[in-house]
């Protein structure tokens, strides 16, 4: 009885094995495409794309100046993206002090309406700036301080002896000096701390 029984596990696991064992044939066949599963027959495989997100610009600190309660000036920092060009410069400075500066009582002498059109690049440590046509309608004591503050903002970016000449819309511009003299020439920071360059 046991050695029966034993022939019918053996058989019934032959069976089983057999049923579920993977055909093999000596040579190639084709098959219906109907059978190929989808995608399968696609000659050009979907390709991966990889998309890359674009570096943030570093920005690095610079000086910009505004003016403190008595009209003195004042140095605040702005981060403009490297590598700092003195328009970018110049542009975080008309930006005006930020709300926590107001509250100091840190103002600009500068209205929010002027902007610098263009910066030429320095030649003989000198530049040239050219603002639109609001830097014109800056009047009275405002028309010095601004300047001071443009100046002293250039200066501390490219260098304690750069000399400043002011456009407006491209046209060359006098511009007042501490002394009270109206001044074509390049414009230095020495000329508002009373002496000559």
């Amino acid at each position: 009885m046991k050695r029966r029984l034993g022939l019918l596990v053996l058989s019934t696991l032959a069976l089983v094995a057999t049923g579920c064992a993977i055909p093999t044939q000596s040579s190639p066949s084709t098959m219906s495409p109907s059978k190929v599963p989808f995608g399968l027959l696609n000659p050009h495989p979907p390709t991966t794309t990889t998309t890359t997100q674009p570096k943030p610009a570093s920005y690095v600190p610079v000086d910009v100046f505004f003016l403190s309660s008595t009209d003195k000036l004042t140095a605040a920092i702005r981060y403009v993206a490297a590598p700092a060009p003195l328009d970018a410069v110049i542009r975080a400075m008309l930006a005006g002090p930020f709300s926590s500066e107001t509250a100091q009582g840190i103002t600009t002498a500068i209205p929010s309406d002027v902007d610098v059109l263009s910066v030429l690049p320095p030649q003989n440590n000198i530049v040239t700036v050219n603002m639109n046509t609001a830097f014109g309608t800056i009047n009275g004591n405002n028309t010095e301080l601004a300047v001071a503050q443009i100046v002293t903002t250039i200066v501390t970016a490219n260098g304690v002896n750069t000399g400043v000449i002011f456009e407006i819309d491209g046209q060359r511009t006098s511009v007042p000096i501490a002394n009270g003299s109206q001044v074509s020439g390049p414009v230095y920071l020495l000329d508002f701390l009373g002496g000559a360059p």
